[in-house]
């Protein structure tokens, strides 16, 4: 009788990077459509919600749909007088309609949120108790929205610290995948201060990626997104349709990715 080989266990890491973390959903369904089961998930920010999705077993695709019909950044309102424009705690509602046992624990498969614990200035990695909480506190950009609190202490953004959170899979899986939405194009020049700044900041965070990517199997990344406002809900379809082809490319050409699923 021969004896069956144990599955390998796939892993995959959602950076971080506002409304371009959708592109994390294209990318989960391109690998959905190819027959790969992840066994862990590990997200920051805009990756913690697309990898609640996954985890929750909501259909990559649906989780689009959910951007797209409630229009999730509505659901954000001015937060005067506090510590940050807008408050994020709004979003509870339609998260909890979408994750109502709100457990981390209680997902369908492993799920690590990253976030930033901004009053003691460490990483904190989330991996049981209030999911909604850790995403909220995972998704929470300093300056832009309100701290997230947690057992009297403030939360933030965990791309803060970590915005590609591999290294809660290192141990855990045989394979890992990485997934990055930001992507930087070359350019000769910037008119605008703001399109100065948000260049700076994915430059700061690509350099830390790049150097953790050498722990990944094998890296999905799609061109230029990183050239999107973190808030510009108008792309959300189309960043969700370039990553998915771009996820498809890399699955069709990568030889260890195909020596994988053929062991």
């Amino acid at each position: 009788m021969t004896e069956k080989k144990p599955k390998k266990k796939i892993g995959i890491v959602l950076s971080g990077g506002g409304i371009r973390g959708i592109a994390h959903l294209g990318i989960l369904k391109a690998f959905i459509n190819a027959g790969i089961k992840f066994s862990h998930v590990s997200g920051t920010s805009a990756g913690s919600i697309a990898g609640a999705f996954y985890a929750a077993g909501i259909d990559p695709e649906e989780g689009l749909n959910i951007f797209m019909r409630t229009k999730l950044l509505r659901f954000i309102r001015p937060a005067i007088g506090s510590l940050g424009l807008i408050n994020i705690e709004n979003m509870r509602d339609v998260l909890t309609e979408h994750f109502p046992h709100d457990k981390i624990e209680d997902l369908k498969i492993p799920l690590t949120i990253c976030a930033t614990n901004f009053s003691e200035g460490n990483l904190v990695y989330f991996t049981k108790g209030p999911l909604i909480r850790a995403i909220l506190a995972s998704s929470c950009i300093p300056g832009i929205f309100r701290p997230i609190m947690i057992e009297n202490q403030m939360f933030v953004d965990g791309g803060i610290l970590n915005n590609f959170p591999v290294e809660p899979l290192l141990n855990n899986c045989d394979y890992i995948i990485g997934s990055s939405c930001n992507h930087l194009k070359p350019v000769d020049k910037i008119t605008k201060i703001s399109n100065l700044m948000q260049r700076a900041g994915i430059m700061s965070i690509n350099h830390d990626m790049e150097r953790k990517a050498k722990f990944c199997d094998l890296l999905i990344e799609p061109k230029g997104m990183g050239e999107i406002s973190t808030f510009d809900m108008k792309k959300a379809e189309s960043i969700y349709w370039v990553a998915y082809e771009e996820a498809l490319k890399t699955i069709k050409t990568s030889e260890s990715f195909q020596e994988l699923i053929n062991t």
